[in-house]
Formats: C-alpha cells, structure tokens, sequence
C-alpha cells in the first residue's frame, strides 16, 4: 500500500501554495475566530480531498488559480462539516486531538462551524462559475442530507445496507466527488473527462468511508487518533455492523442492538461482529467500490497522475487511520 507521504511529495507545489492560502484566507481579525483557526491548521489531516482536486486537473491539463480556489473552498466545507459532527456525535476527540466543541463549547463550536460555511459562500462567488456553484451546492445539499439521515437512524436504529449506501454517498462520497471533478473542470476538462472523475470520486468516496466504519472494529487507537468503537458509542449502525446483524439469529440481534441503545458494551459488539466475519464482508465491498473507481480512469492517458489516482484507490482501502 501507498503511503500518502507519495501523493503529497508529487504534489509538493500545489500543497504547499493551497496551504499558505487556506490560512490566509481563514484569517478574520477576530481574536476568538483566528485563534481557533490556528488551531483547526496545526490538526488538519490528510488533505486527501485537495490532493484529489490537484491530481485529477494535472490528469486532463494544468493546475490554475482556479483550481486551488475550488480545493480551498471543499476543504473549508469539510473542515465545517467536521466541527458540526463532533457536536452532533458528543465527541471529544478528533484526529487525536481534542475537538473544537471541547476546548470552545458547543455554541462557539457551532458559530464557527457556520463561519466555515459562510466563508465557502464568499469563495465560489468569488469564482463566477456557475458550473462549480452548481456542483457545490448540490454537494452542499447532498452532505446535509446525509448527516441528517445519519443522526436520525442513530436515534431509530433501523438501517439496512441499501440506506447506508445511500447515506454514506451523500455525506461522504458527495464532496469526494466534487474534489475530484472541479479539478477537471477548472483545468479545462470536457464534460467526458468531467463525468469519468465525477463518477471516479463518487466510487472513491464510498471505498474510503467503508473502510473509515471499518476501522471503527479491527483499528487500533493510537493511529486512529479515537478510541476504538467510537461510532458504537455514539449510536451509529455501519456496514460490519449491519451485515452482522442481518446475518445472526433474532435473539442475538436483539440483544446486541439493546448494547448499542445504551451505548454500552462497545467490546462485546466488536467481538459479535468479528465473529459474524461483517468486517470481512465490509471490505469486499470497499474494495468493490476502488474497482469501480479505477475504471473509471481506463480512458485516460498513462502518466504520472493517473497511476497516482490508481494509488489512491488501494490507498482507500488499505489505510489503518
């Protein structure tokens, strides 16, 4: 497997220009705003969404201003994506750290969620493209959905897979694709090009959330930066678990959506699950889903940012944080 330390040294110039400008532009002269921005900069992740946008423009043409504006503007509604979760999940730890809400309080955790999403606005206008306001804001609409449908089966516990699929596209693959056909489209793609890495995005997304819910059972904690068996704790039904579940008899499965409902005896469900062997059925669909995304790049020259994207569709599933 790749390491992402590959994709961000091939993409060195794009990161380093897009990281000096995403500070830039989070900066508000308000005291309590950019001390939580300085905050938010030292704890970003992977960036996989920007890298995604920088290759897939190299893929069909040249980077362009264009181009780091549209990674800046998904980066900053995933970021707010990320603040608004952890107050909707309770938890207190993200990427290893402690979450905005838990230093800040919910209330500032929600404002400047929102100050996030205002920002993003002011960014696509800025672009006057109606093209990238089209597919923003059908992203926007689409993680907003997701999360919605998200918190309220965590309250029902009532998903199956086909719901979950549908959830996951929305909340996490949406903005995977986004990233992934603005950089076309900003590079000059044409709407071929476009739609194959639209579609490419779309099926990374769903690669790369399955194996995250994955984690959540076979992961270890000092890379995940969160305790294993977070989601359990906070109510949320993912594929291992789902496959489980419709795969035991009834009054197992009862038993074990009565732990969940109290939010406890997380172990007890991890082991359940590894013995109805849900994560192994969870990664064969993951790595469904990199197929699909790789074929999605068959029609593309061979060079060096296609055989990254190939990279990255094994990176999706083979991650362990």
């Amino acid at each position: 497997m790749q390491k992402l330390s590959v994709f961000i040294d091939a993409l060195e110039p794009e990161i380093k220009r897009f990281k000096s400008e995403f500070q830039d532009y989070l900066k508000s002269g308000v005291f309590v705003i950019d001390q939580i921005n300085c905050f938010i900069v030292r704890g970003q992740g992977k960036q996989f969404r920007p890298m995604l946008t920088f290759l897939s423009a190299k893929l069909v043409g040249e980077s362009s201003d264009l181009t780091v504006k549209s990674a800046l503007i998904v980066e900053l509604l995933h970021t707010a994506t990320l603040v608004h979760d952890d107050i909707v999940d309770e938890s207190d730890k993200r990427r290893g750290l402690p979450a905005v809400k838990k230093l800040w309080g919910n209330k500032i955790a929600v404002l400047y969620g929102d100050y996030l999403l205002a920002h993003s606005l002011t960014a696509m206008l800025e672009l006057r493209d109606l093209r990238v306001f089209d597919i923003l804001s059908m992203t926007s609409r689409r993680l907003a959905k997701g999360e919605l449908v998200q918190a309220a089966k965590a309250k029902k516990l009532d998903i199956n897979e086909s719901v979950y699929l549908k959830m996951i596209s929305d909340k996490t693959a949406a903005l995977i694709s986004a990233a992934a056909e603005l950089g076309a489209l900003t590079a000059g793609g044409d709407e071929v090009q476009c739609e194959a890495l639209n579609l490419y995005g779309e099926n990374l997304g769903m690669a790369f959330q399955i194996r995250d819910d994955i984690l959540d059972f076979i992961g270890r904690e000092g890379l995940l930066g969160k305790p294993v068996g977070s989601d359990l704790k906070e109510g949320k039904i993912t594929l291992p678990l789902i496959y489980s579940l419709e795969n035991s008899q009834d009054g197992i499965r009862k038993e074990m959506l009565r732990a969940i409902r109290r939010r406890k005896y997380p172990k007890k469900v991890i082991e359940f699950v590894r013995n109805c062997n849900g994560s192994d059925y969870a990664q064969r669909k993951a790595e469904g889903y990199a197929q699909k995304a790789a074929d999605c790049l068959n029609n593309f020259k061979d060079c060096q940012e296609r055989e990254l994207l190939l990279q990255m569709t094994e990176f999706a599933v083979r991650r362990n944080k």
